[in-house]
């Protein structure tokens, strides 16, 4: 069977793994409406490898890239879920000290897109902390679906304490020069603007 290209598939398909993607379905409901596009010789498998998204071929900032400084470290966030790991990344050439980035992860904690976000960020000269909010239940467990269910065991404004912690952070690190802003995806465009709103000095 040829390779499946954008072409070949619905948009009902890609609006039907938005909706899985955001909670919306579960995932039975999502394979049940799935396998009604499975037509013509094209099978669930090979719609799921298309639509699914490719996390290790994708990246772009490898994590020993050599010009960064990039580990995972743990901080507190007593008002969220207590010790909460993050990756910070950072330049390994530094002459003065840089501004700060908190990037917050889809409903899913920290996968491997999300790590490589914040080492782009940090390639182009932030210091950047990307956090688990998922840490408190063992962290992201390898891929997105399971991940999607363990957050959904976690309070939202619990996870919006533990990036608020995630800027105290970086706002006392000793490389940071106090200029700190947010990026957030899906769940964490949601955070990003609440952290905007609860913090005053804060660039969303």
């Amino acid at each position: 069977m040829k390779k499946l290209s954008k072409e070949d598939i619905s948009q009902d398909v890609f609006d039907l793994y938005d909706d899985y993607a955001h909670n919306k379905v579960d995932r039975r409901q999502f394979l049940e409406k799935l396998s009604l596009y499975a037509i013509g010789g094209i099978t669930i498998p090979s719609l799921l490898s298309f639509i699914m998204p490719n996390y290790i071929d994708s990246i772009i900032i490898k994590p020993n890239d050599s010009r960064l400084q990039s580990d995972y470290i743990t901080y507190q966030s007593p008002k969220g879920g207590g010790a909460i790991r993050g990756l910070l990344s950072k330049p390994k050439k530094m002459e003065v000290k840089l501004p700060s980035i908190v990037v917050v992860h889809e409903n899913r904690g920290l996968n491997p897109y999300i790590e490589d976000v914040g080492r782009r960020a940090a390639v182009e000269g932030f210091i950047t902390l990307a956090p688990d909010a998922l840490s408190p239940l063992g962290g992201y467990p390898g891929n997105d679906d399971e991940g999607r269910a363990l957050q959904q065991k976690r309070d939202k404004y619990g996870m919006l304490e533990d990036f608020i912690a995630a800027f105290e952070y970086l706002k006392s690190h000793k490389d940071c020069n106090g200029k700190i802003g947010v990026v957030g995806f899906c769940f964490g465009g949601w955070i990003s603007n609440m952290m905007a709103v609860r913090i005053p000095e804060l660039s969303a």
